[in-house]
């Protein structure tokens, strides 16, 4: 059973402007240009907003995510593939009670000659929302240990999707927020889906101070 959250109302208007920034990104036929307004609308949010990951004291000091440059290469498209098996995972989120999410299909991409996929899930739950959670070989040497999140449907994060092709832009790549401080727990990436090779685009490690 889900929790009720400390605010709904500032969690709700968390969503809707992080939706807002997505729904900015998907307009913008450039996207390095989409990449900048992205960047710059998760820094305010971060800096000034009640629902932000940050604790009191780090908003203090903080200015700004730390970033990859933008790397075209890291924009590509990908073949999604729903003959797959239905796993379902499942842990318990202090704040938010049971979470749960399925497998529901793999997504195919190419990158430099190299065929790579990962798997693409649905959130279960009232409302559901894809979800795609990947590791790399960058975790922990440039990018945060845990891994990162291309897709979060329940907050909106959606570069553009149709029933057969995907966008996979990871420049937009972005922490969970049990990157920031040890206050949040976070579902991770499952096994399936750590790359062997290192994807030095998006967000990088959160400093600490």
């Amino acid at each position: 059973m889900m929790n009720t959250p400390e605010n709904p109302l500032w969690l709700a208007d968390w969503r809707r402007r992080v939706s807002e920034i997505y729904a900015a990104v998907r307009q913008n036929p450039q996207a390095e240009d989409a990449w900048d307004l992205f960047s710059a609308g998760r820094d305010e949010l971060f800096k000034t907003h009640p629902q932000s990951p940050l604790t009191g004291e780090q908003k203090e000091h903080f200015d700004g995510l730390d970033y990859y440059l933008y790397q075209p290469e890291w924009h590509l498209e990908a073949l999604v593939d729903q003959d797959v098996i239905h796993e379902t995972f499942q842990i318990q989120l202090p704040a938010e009670g049971s979470f749960s999410y399925t497998r529901i299909a793999r997504v195919n991409f190419v990158h430099r000659d190299k065929s790579i996929s990962l798997s693409l899930f649905w959130v279960n739950g009232y409302g559901g929302g894809l979800f795609l959670p990947f590791r790399d070989a960058s975790n922990s040497s440039g990018t945060y240990g845990g891994g990162r999140y291309l897709y979060d449907g329940i907050k909106g994060a959606d570069l553009n999707t149709t029933a057969g092709q995907f966008i996979l832009d990871f420049n937009f790549a972005y922490n969970p927020s049990c990157a920031y401080n040890d206050q949040w727990i976070c579902p991770l990436s499952p096994a399936e889906n750590r790359l062997s090779l290192a994807i030095t685009a998006g967000e990088k490690q959160f400093e600490h101070h």
